[in-house]
């Protein structure tokens, strides 16, 4: 085989060896602008860039090589921190040698003009010839050889020290933020790494849920045998016991001695044969779990492709509208499913793209905020059991729930009722409704919220959620939490009359009885109290119109828990905790309610496979109250006092349903502290409080010229006659009990002390 055979067999895997080196160099060059890459980082930026010239010169690339070697000396030049002009001439470097990968061999005048700019940059002469022929230094890092084949060194025979071993990672094209998933099943060494098609090793993996399921379905086989076998002793038993019987009655002869001895013999052959068949199937269901735990993992391919294009990309973005951005990354080491990995991109790209846009200010902005002219940017992975967490956070600008109660007001998005009854959590939710945003006119770059129901709704249908927390001028978060694995996932198996259905494990808080008394109804919302909040109850069957419900009087409920949101499922029975091989929908079932996927049963039944997401979305909109009717009441704003976290939860939601903000307090000092800003046209209080009680709170607001003519409401548990007496007597306008309030009499009770027309 001639050198330039050899080279074109070699050219693919040289084009994405450099593709690697050029992403690794790119972001170790972000590390060095900001000053915090570490002396192991810029030795290895140094021999990453030292092998491409010798790699590149090997293979004929001398543009490439030229490039490279002005990119060594400018680096030798900078110190320890290039500047801002510095690492964009290096990062565009890395840009143009990727395009000369399909580009002439030889040094044109491209390449001249870009060594001429890094040379420019240190005062040296523009370079227009390649460098000499590397020397042995520059033969120390050859050019990794495929399996079998062997490395061109026209010059010099290879060396021994091999070059670093390509990333793990899949790539994500420069400048892009689009990934090209690559995926490497490696044994105990590097060396002995392959590459795998991922679609081969979805086959696999679903023959590894098969034989998963058959398993589970060997061991109620072994499980039957057993009963079987428990059968056969019992009847041997009486066979034995008739034996003994006859011969005791001088009845018994040869043939019932060998009757009885074949029976001895064939239950002693009949245990040894239960005990081995038990001990074999469980080995074998051990080793099904454990093929399917590791073709699992083969799939996992490591965030690091989705994520390592970011850092240079929210820079790039960021330097188009006049803004200096840091991105820093880190988790790229957890790995996800495949099919994860390939849907994540467009959710983060719409997140960086919003916080470039939206939430980091100019430099000019950003010190007259007394912030660093510097924004910061961070998207962090982190694994955490069965789920990933994926945060994309800024320092900028934030949100602010008062704009976005007016924007989705001004839009028609939400009516007068609903935008006052709404929390700031809610209100911040509003960003993820389709086509919602705070601009008159969206940037080139997104608008906050175009785009952010795409995120959404692409994250929910892989079984996760998002979430956003904000601070107004200082800073944002989005979480994204979604399964790691969509191929074997751990459900709880639940059953509606005999047909079994699946919630995700990792969402469901636990299982229990439900009581009568757990239930609360404030104003037509049916939920329950779970660990101090309030979660809306829905009967499964009922939901899936399958049934009318259960029929237990303490049925069986399920608090799945997924974000910041949750419900109370009531089921017909439990089915067990299972680890499934999930699969896809087909044509029958694509498109039903609820359904995300199917499970086959070791019983041969098969389970269907509910979104946590969209069942407590159904339990939220059958829980909710319907808004009240006829004419819009004046918008009221309320202070709560209440030490109950559960009560304040209810009462307040229910004073929202009539359009009314509320804001909250924990005691009656807290009430006090609240009061002296003002503004409030009412004071609903509890009795009976810490530090601070009700009705000495009463006597304190009533006895204060300035809130003297402020409505007090006592709203209590206490209903005798005497509790009632101490309420007016300290100077309350109103006394009602909670286990009578409803959303007519509170109304009823507003208007009257308020003046709210009914």
């Amino acid at each position: 085989m001639g050198t330039e055979e050899i080279r074109q067999k070699l050219l693919p895997r040289f084009r994405e060896m450099t593709a690697d080196r050029v992403e690794k160099i790119s972001a170790v060059l972000l590390l060095l602008e900001r000053g915090t890459a570490s002396i192991e980082q810029r030795q290895e930026l140094d021999r990453e860039l030292h092998t491409l010239k010798g790699e590149a010169r090997m293979m004929g690339f001398a543009a490439i090589s030229v490039v490279v070697h002005a990119e060594e000396e400018l680096l030798k030049s900078c110190g320890a921190t290039p500047s801002r002009d510095q690492a964009q001439a290096l990062l565009e470097a890395g840009d143009a040698v990727l395009a000369m990968l399909d580009q002439p061999l030889e040094v044109g005048p491209a390449a001249e003009s870009l060594v001429a700019r890094l040379t420019g940059l240190i005062g040296a002469a523009p370079a227009a010839t390649a460098p000499a022929a590397p020397g042995p230094a520059a033969v120390e890092a050859p050019a990794p050889p495929p399996a079998g084949g062997q490395a061109i060194a026209p010059s010099a025979p290879p060396s021994s020290t091999p070059a670093p071993p390509p990333p793990d990672a899949p790539r994500a094209e420069a400048g892009g933020l689009r990934a090209t998933p690559r995926l490497e099943l490696r044994g105990d060494k590097v060396q002995a790494s392959i590459r795998v098609d991922v679609d081969r090793l979805d086959e696999i993996a679903a023959i590894a849920g098969d034989v998963l399921v058959e398993g589970a379905r060997a061991n109620r086989r072994a499980r039957d045998l057993d009963g079987l076998f428990a059968r056969w002793n019992r009847v041997s038993d009486r066979v034995v016991a008739l034996a003994e019987r006859l011969r005791h009655d001088g009845l018994g002869d040869r043939t019932v001695e060998q009757l009885e001895g074949d029976v001895h013999l064939l239950r002693s052959d009949t245990f040894r044969f239960s005990r081995t068949h038990s001990e074999a199937v469980q080995g074998a269901r051990a080793q099904f779990t454990l093929l399917a735990e590791r073709v699992g993992s083969a799939r996992l391919i490591p965030l690091s492709g989705v994520l390592a294009g970011f850092p240079r990309a929210a820079r790039e973005m960021a330097r188009e509208q006049g803004k200096e951005l840091d991105c820093e990354v880190s988790g790229g080491e957890n790995g996800v499913d495949k099919a994860i990995l390939l849907s994540l991109n467009d959710p983060l790209v719409h997140l960086v793209r919003n916080s470039i846009d939206h939430g980091v200010e100019t430099p000019a902005e950003r010190v007259a905020a007394g912030k660093p002219p510097v924004g910061r940017l961070t998207i962090t992975a982190r694994s955490d059991g069965d789920l990933l967490g994926l945060v994309v956070e800024d320092d900028g600008r934030g949100i602010s729930p008062q704009k976005i109660r007016a924007a989705a007001l001004a839009r028609g998005v939400i009516g007068e009722q609903q935008a006052a009854s709404l929390s700031s959590r809610a209100a911040l939710d509003l960003i993820f409704l389709p086509g919602f945003s705070t601009r008159d006119q969206a940037g080139e770059t997104s608008g906050r919220g175009v785009g952010l129901d795409v995120v959404r709704r692409k994250v929910t249908a892989l079984g996760g959620s998002v979430t956003v927390e904000s601070e107004a001028g200082k800073w944002t978060r989005f979480t994204l939490r979604l399964p790691q694995s969509l191929s074997l996932m751990k459900v709880l198996l639940v059953r509606i009359d005999e047909d079994v259905y699946g919630l995700p494990a990792v969402d469901v808080d636990s299982v229990g009885r439900l009581d009568a008394k757990d239930v609360a109804e404030v104003a037509g919302i049916r939920a329950v109290r779970y660990r101090d909040r309030l979660l809306p109850l829905v009967a499964l069957g009922p939901l899936l119109s399958l049934n009318g419900g259960p029929r237990h009087p303490r049925p069986t409920v399920a608090y799945v828990l997924h974000g910041d949101e949750g419900a109370a499922v009531v089921v017909d029975g439990l089915f067990g905790e299972r680890e499934v091989a999930v699969k896809a929908p087909g044509a029958f079932l694509k498109g039903m309610r609820f359904v995300t996927g199917a499970a086959a049963l070791e019983d041969g039944r098969v389970a269907l496979l509910l979104s946590t997401p969209d069942v407590i979305t159904a339990a939220r909109r059958l829980a909710s109250p319907a808004m009240s009717r006829g004419r819009d009441r004046r918008r009221l704003r309320l202070l709560l006092v209440d030490d109950s976290a559960i009560a304040r939860e209810a009462e307040a939601a229910l004073l929202r349903s009539l359009g009314h903000e509320v804001d909250e307090a924990v005691d009656g000092e807290d009430g006090w502290e609240r009061l002296q800003q003002g503004g409030y046209h009412l004071l609903i209080t509890d009795v009976q409080m810490p530090v601070l009680d009700g009705i000495d709170l009463t006597r304190r607001v009533k006895a204060t010229p300035r809130f003297h003519k402020l409505p007090i409401l006592i709203l209590s548990s206490l209903s005798a006659p005497e509790e009632r007496r101490r309420g007016v007597d300290a100077g309350a306008d109103a006394y009602m009990v909670k286990g009578e309030l409803d959303a007519e009499v509170l109304a009823g009770a507003l208007e009257r002390l308020c003046g709210v027309p009914g």
